[in-house]
């Protein structure tokens, strides 16, 4: 790596670690600390969702006491008897973990990471994507919005650092075994994992029961190769025509105890994943109506991957 470069990914940390650290003092919203619940089955799945329901309502009512709107309509909203919570801790930015579907039937899961940028106040346009992938599967399959960590900013250092995914790995292992727990052994599960969000399931890849795992828009995953995730799902990749990320520099180095960059493009023949069609979409038209993205989304999570167009 050039001396320029290597100076480039010095001045990253070093702000990765000077940020968070005053951001840090900076006032939140308080919120009463998640349920502790025993994990989930298909027979206690109601109990778990009234629960997780019954403390986003408190939430609400806590954001709303401390003046704080818009994190006490994103409570409310998430209380409301219709939602399905697997997960909900209210404090910080938030994580929740919502479910699309009936869980408990299905044969065929999707389990969605997201990347940067998203927390309880601005869940919505995540769950806007995993509804458009439920409403194409139908009720044969369930669609479990995963947010399950502290995402990065996209204009922060910390989104060039794999430090974030490995604090969110273990978590989402945890969450894949739940789904597991409550849908059955048998049932296909596949990892979609956007931007960022990509780097968080390469680091679980390892020790997740999946079948697929399918990178969106991913800056890199901090592996060199497919085969390097030690698993044993099939790892699809995809960009958009139009997606900013195509422009990250492909790049990644150990500095001052972190890794900085993501290193091979999934894309690229070199990582071997499989790489299908995304059509003309930017980063954020992965799930779009309509998009090709979309569509060849839907065959994988179906198992119809001879359909799959590249």
């Amino acid at each position: 790596m050039s001396r320029w470069w290597r100076t480039v990914l010095a001045v990253l940390v070093a702000s990765a670690v000077a940020v968070p650290v005053a951001g840090a003092a900076r006032p939140r919203t308080p919120a009463p600390a998640p349920a502790v619940l025993a994990p989930p089955t298909a027979a206690t799945l109601d109990a778990v969702y009234a629960a997780h329901r019954a403390n986003a309502g408190e939430a609400a009512r806590t954001a709303a006491a401390h003046g704080d709107r818009r994190r006490a309509a994103a409570d409310r909203a998430l209380a409301d008897p219709s939602r399905h919570l697997l997960a909900f801790d209210g404090r910080g930015p938030g994580r929740v973990t919502e479910v699309l579907g009936d869980l408990a039937r299905a044969d065929r899961v999707a389990v969605l990471v997201p990347g940067s940028d998203t927390g309880l106040d601005t869940y919505g346009r995540f769950r806007a994507a995993a509804l458009a992938l439920h409403e194409r599967l139908g009720t044969r399959a369930a669609v479990v919005a995963w947010l399950g960590y502290e995402t990065p900013g996209t204009v922060s250092t910390a989104v060039a650092t794999t430090d974030r995914a490995e604090e969110a790995a273990p978590g989402l292992r945890d969450a894949v075994r739940d789904v597991r727990a409550v849908a059955g052994e048998g049932v296909y599960v596949s990892l979609l994992c956007h931007s960022y969000g990509s780097v968080v399931c390469a680091r679980a890849a390892g020790g997740l029961d999946v079948d697929d795992i399918v990178l969106l828009g991913s800056p890199g995953t901090g592996a060199g190769t497919a085969a390097a995730l030690r698993t044993r799902a099939r790892i699809w990749a995809a960009r958009g025509a139009d997606d900013w990320v195509e422009h990250v520099p492909h790049l990644s180095a150990g500095i001052l105890g972190t890794t900085v960059g993501f290193g091979t493009d999934p894309v690229s023949p070199a990582f071997g994943a499989r790489v299908f069609a995304a059509g003309d979409g930017g980063h954020s038209d992965y799930f779009a109506p309509g998009s090709a993205s979309l569509a060849n989304l839907t065959r994988i999570v179906l198992g119809e991957t001879r359909a799959v167009t590249s």
